[in-house]
C-alpha cells in the first residue's frame, strides 16, 4: 500500500508506525512536514514551506486558522507535484492539531483519510482554567473557540480519528465520538526497563555537549545518594515547573544529601511564556533559595543518556494540568520509577495512589516534600508500587500490543 503521512514536526507521534512500515516491502511511506532536521531509512521524506508568515494585520482570533491554512496550502502544493510523478497514496494519516492536511482529499479523493487527534480546547473543566491564579475572561473562550476551527474542520471530514488516552477523548464533542478510537502510541517497555544491574542502576550520564543550560559534560549519578527526576519537553507551568522548583527549595532544607536531575530545555513547549521575557527557570532561580550544586539541568538528552537517568531515579516527580499525557510518565513507570504524580484526571487515569504510583495536589508543594520524604525514608515499601508501576504499562500501554491495534484501525493490508 502508499501511505501517506502529515505532521510539522518529523516523525512526531508517527515513529514507530513509520519503523514498522517501512520494513514491509510491498508499503510505500512517504512523511510530508516542513522539518528538515531528521532521517528515518526508508521512509520518503517531502519538505513543503509555506509561502508566507501569518499576516500581523490577521485578527488575534483568526491568526492559528490563517497559519494552518498557510501550511495546508504548502503541503498541497508539494504533494501535487509528487502526484503528476504517480504517487496515488490508499491512506493518509494525519496529525489534526496544525494546517498540512486541511486539503489532501481535494487533492486525493479516493485515499481513506485518518488523524491523530491529540487536543480539543475548552475554556472550563481543563487545563486553560485549571490555575485560580490564571483566571479565564471573554477573550480568551473566544480565542479558544476559534482556535479548535481547523480541528472541527479535520474531524468533519476524516473517516476516523485515534485519540490517545480516554481523558482526551472526553474533551471532544461528544457528536465526534463514535469516530473516535482510543489507542495510545505505545511505551517500548522492551528498552524502558529497570536497569540489569544487580548491584546499583546509578551509572555516569554524557550530557549533550550543545545543551543549553550548564551542566557537566558528564553527570556521575553513582555519587549521589538519593535522585530526584523531572522530566519535560520544556519548563513551563503545563507541566507544574514552578511548583517543582519550589518543591525542591523545600526538599533540599531536609535531605542534604538529595540531587534534583532535570531533563528537558529551557522553554516553553505549552502555555504561554512570562510577560517580561524572562524563562521560568530563570525566575525560580533569582525568587528560590536553591542549592545549585545539587541541581543538575541536562538540557535535551538522547534515548540512550535519558534511561539511564530515570533508572537510576529514587523518585520520578510528573505533575501537569489537566492536559495531554506525557509519554515521559509512562516511560518511567515501565523502568520501575517510583513515580510521584499530581492529582489530575489524566494521572488519574493510569495511576491509583498506592498502588502503582503516588499522587499529590498540584498546587501543595510542601505536600509533595512530605511524599519524597515517605518514599526516600522507606524504599523497602515502595518496591511493591514500582513493580505495579511497570505492570500496568505492559498491561495497557506496550508498544508491541498497541502498534498491531493502531496498524488494524488503519486497515493496511
Amino acid at each position: 500500500m502508499k501511505i501517506l503521512f502529515l505532521h510539522p514536526n518529523f516523525p512526531g507521534q508517527f515513529r514507530h508506525l513509520l519503523l514498522t512500515l517501512r520494513d514491509e516491502a510491498r508499503h510505500q511511506v512517504v512523511f510530508a512536514t516542513n522539518q528538515e532536521k531528521g532521517h528515518i531509512a526508508g521512509v520518503q521524506k517531502v519538505i513543503y514551506g509555506s509561502s508566507r508568515q501569518v499576516s500581523k494585520q490577521t485578527h488575534s482570533y483568526t491568526r492559528g486558522l490563517e497559519s494552518a491554512v498557510l501550511e495546508g496550502q504548502a503541503a498541497y502544493r508539494r504533494l501535487w507535484q509528487l502526484k503528476k510523478q504517480g504517487f496515488y497514496p490508499d491512506i493518509i494519516y494525519t496529525h489534526a492539531g496544525w494546517g498540512p492536511g486541511l486539503f489532501m482529499q481535494d487533492l486525493f479523493p479516493k485515499a481513506t483519510y485518518l488523524c491523530f487527534c491529540e487536543w480539543f480546547y475548552r475554556a472550563k473543566g481543563s487545563d486553560v482554567d485549571f490555575d485560580p491564579a490564571m483566571p479565564v475572561d471573554d477573550e480568551v473562550a473566544a480565542r479558544l473557540r476559534i482556535r479548535n476551527a481547523t480541528l472541527l474542520l479535520y474531524l468533519a471530514n476524516c473517516d476516523r480519528g485515534l485519540v490517545p488516552t480516554h481523558w482526551q477523548k472526553e474533551q471532544f464533542p461528544p457528536d465526534f465520538h463514535s469516530k473516535l478510537f482510543v489507542c495510545h502510541d505505545g511505551i517500548d517497555t522492551d528498552f524502558f526497563k529497570p536497569s540489569s544491574k544487580k548491584t546499583s542502576s546509578k551509572e555516569p550520564v554524557a550530557i549533550e555537549p550543545a545543551a543549553p543550560i550548564a551542566c557537566p559534560k558528564r553527570l556521575n549519578l553513582s555519587e549521589m545518594d538519593e535522585i530526584i527526576t523531572y522530566v519535560a519537553r520544556g519548563m513551563e507551568p503545563y507541566r507544574g515547573f514552578p511548583q517543582f522548583m519550589e518543591t525542591v527549595s523545600l526538599l533540599q532544607q531536609h535531605r542534604p544529601k538529595c540531587h534534583v536531575v532535570i531533563v528537558g530545555t529551557d522553554r516553553v513547549a505549552y502555555g504561554s511564556s512570562l510577560p517580561n521575557g524572562k524563562t521560568y527557570r530563570e525566575q525560580a532561580l533569582e525568587t528560590l533559595d536553591l542549592d545549585l550544586t545539587r541541581i543538575h539541568f541536562t538540557g535535551h538528552l538522547e534515548y540512550s543518556q535519558y534511561l539511564k537517568v530515570i533508572q537510576a531515579s529514587d523518585v520520578h516527580v510528573y505533575l501537569t494540568y489537566p492536559f495531554v499525557l506525557s509519554w515521559s510518565m509512562l516511560e518511567a513507570m515501565s523502568t520501575g520509577c517510583l513515580v510521584l504524580g499530581s492529582k489530575t484526571q489524566p494521572v488519574e487515569e493510569v495511576i491509583q495512589d498506592g498502588v502503582n504510583g503516588l499522587l499529590v495536589d498540584f498546587f501543595e508543594p510542601k505536600r509533595i516534600v512530605e511524599r519524597i520524604v515517605e518514599v526516600l525514608e522507606h524504599p523497602d515499601k515502595m518496591q511493591a508500587i514500582r513493580e505495579q508501576a511497570r505492570q500496568t504499562v505492559i498491561n495497557n500501554y506496550n508498544l508491541a500490543d498497541l502498534l498491531p491495534k493502531q496498524i488494524e484501525w488503519m486497515q493496511i493490508k
